[in-house]
């Protein structure tokens, strides 16, 4: 082969014999190249798609707020308080079961029917009178919204080898950074329409992007592949090698040859909710989205309490947002390159910490601005690595499932802490709310030192024969089956 010495001999005799398999395909740098490049082009970007609409959906709030939304439904602080913690609240209940059911229905159908869903809804915020339509149709969203991210992590994980994960989500996690920008831009735009159709101008911002995210589902369902044998974009050759690359010595699991037989299993399940690994990451990352919904609804009000204006403040919040998209990418592709995720984290938390310790002590509106660029830039780009560690460790479908998306479910808690510790009558300090970011940032680091070590450990036992007990096990046990530090 052309490119054998690109393997060890073992791995050369597991590709020659899968190449006699599937009738002599032969599988070289030349054709991952080829199927890597239809795979970013026809999944990463609709997946990034409907994250910046899930993103614009959830946190266009924040801008409405700015463009009298609490007075004209006769809001308090504390009510609009409890609209967000409502939402979070059937977010996070709605995590692990959508990922239960999403092999079964599908993902093409399930995370377009989700899409569709909260793009309704997000048009029904819109035309709310009073507080009680905004509680009921922010819980809605949240159940809407809920299934999506832990969704697309494990249909990634079927698409992708271990290797190629982080750079995938970091590119579609981009669109979260960039729905900071975009947002602020859209908002601005929409406020300048004004009272039309009945419609005030902060009623005019859900209702248009909420059509916008209905649109983007059915692009979506259009698009989407279930999984590699449906890819109609593939080649015969192209699909031959992407199943033996997720499924072969290059994805580096001792999973089954075909997880898609797997049948669902409780004991699968308790060994994602009882996996040290998913709490370790879920606690780090519950102080990472702590930080990043502090950015996603409170950074205009921050910037207007600084001493802009609502427009401008719109304006100002996009340039955070877009140097952490280009840095989330970087970091992204460095993770996937070097094959390591929570050392990545090691190094990227600190710029965040950094910027959360300076701008709760200082008040000098331009120094405070410019803390915010390490803010995001931190945040932001630590968390491909995050998502893409706890998908990279565990191997059996529902495992998977319940573990990504149980992560998800304790890190989202951190829109709780947002919600009450940024009220207006702290600005424009926010010390309290800094003080206590900073405090779970710092905790989150030495949490994934903790995963660091820990991961080492059960490598060195596997290389010691302590698991080989395990073997046949074909999942995460298996003694072939190195963990991703």
């Amino acid at each position: 082969m052309d490119n054998q010495d690109t393997y060890d001999k073992r791995e050369v005799d597991e590709v020659e014999n899968k190449t006699a398999e599937v009738g002599g395909v032969i599988f070289d740098k030349k054709l991952t190249r080829s199927l890597l490049w239809k795979l970013d082009t026809r999944i990463v970007p609709v997946l990034a798609m409907l994250f910046l609409c899930s993103f614009l959906d959830r946190t266009n709030v924040g801008n409405a707020r700015l463009y009298r939304l609490e007075a004209d439904l006769r809001m308090t602080d504390h009510q609009y308080d409890i609209g967000l913690a409502v939402f979070y609240a059937t977010y996070i209940i709605s995590e692990v079961p959508s990922n239960l059911v999403l092999k079964k229905i599908t993902p093409r159908l399930w995370l377009s029917c989700l899409t569709f869903a909260w793009g309704v809804i997000s048009m029904c915020l819109g035309f709310t009178r009073n507080f009680a339509g905004f509680v009921v149709v922010r819980a809605f969203l949240g159940i809407a919204e809920g299934g999506l991210l832990p969704g697309m992590i494990l249909y990634l994980s079927g698409i992708y080898t271990r290797a190629d994960l982080a750079l995938r989500i970091g590119l579609f996690y981009t669109a979260a950074s960039l729905s900071g920008a975009f947002g602020g831009l859209l908002a601005r735009g929409l406020a300048a329409i004004g009272t039309h159709g009945g419609l005030s101008s902060w009623r005019w911002i859900f209702v248009i992007e909420g059509l916008l995210t209905v649109v983007a589902s059915v692009i979506a369902f259009l698009l989407l592949p279930n999984d590699l044998e449906s890819a109609r974009f593939l080649t015969l050759s192209e699909k031959e090698h992407a199943i033996w690359r997720v499924r072969g010595p290059e994805r580096g699991t001792g999973s089954p040859e075909n997880e898609s037989a797997e049948k669902f299993s409780w004991h699968e399940v308790g060994r994602g909710v009882f996996n040290l690994q998913t709490w370790l990451t879920a606690c780090a990352y519950f102080g990472i989205l702590s930080g990043l919904y502090s950015f996603g609804l409170f950074l205009p009000t921050i910037i207007a309490d600084l001493g802009y204006t609502a427009n401008e403040a719109q304006l100002w919040s996009v340039i955070p947002y877009a140097v952490a998209a280009v840095v989330t990418v970087i970091v992204a592709f460095v993770s996937d390159h070097f094959k390591v995720r929570g050392i990545i984290m090691l190094c990227t938390l600190p710029i965040a910490i950094i910027g959360y310790g300076v701008i709760a002590n200082v008040t000098n509106p331009h120094v405070k601005y410019g803390m915010t660029f390490l803010m995001a830039t931190g945040l932001y780009s630590s968390v491909p690595p995050v998502l893409g560690w706890l998908a990279n460790n565990s191997a059996g479908h529902y495992k998977r499932a319940t573990a990504a998306a149980l992560q998800l479910a304790i890190a989202n808690c951190g829109g709780f802490v947002t919600v009450f510790v940024y009220p207006k009558a702290q600005g424009p300090q926010y010390h309290e709310g800094h003080t206590i970011i900073l405090g779970l940032l710092v905790g989150g680091w030495f949490l994934v030192l903790f995963n660091v070590l820990w991961v080492a450990k059960i490598n060195r036992d596997k290389a010691q024969g302590k698991h080989d007990h395990y073997v046949g096990y074909g999942d995460d046990r298996e003694p072939s089956f190195r963990l991703v530090m």
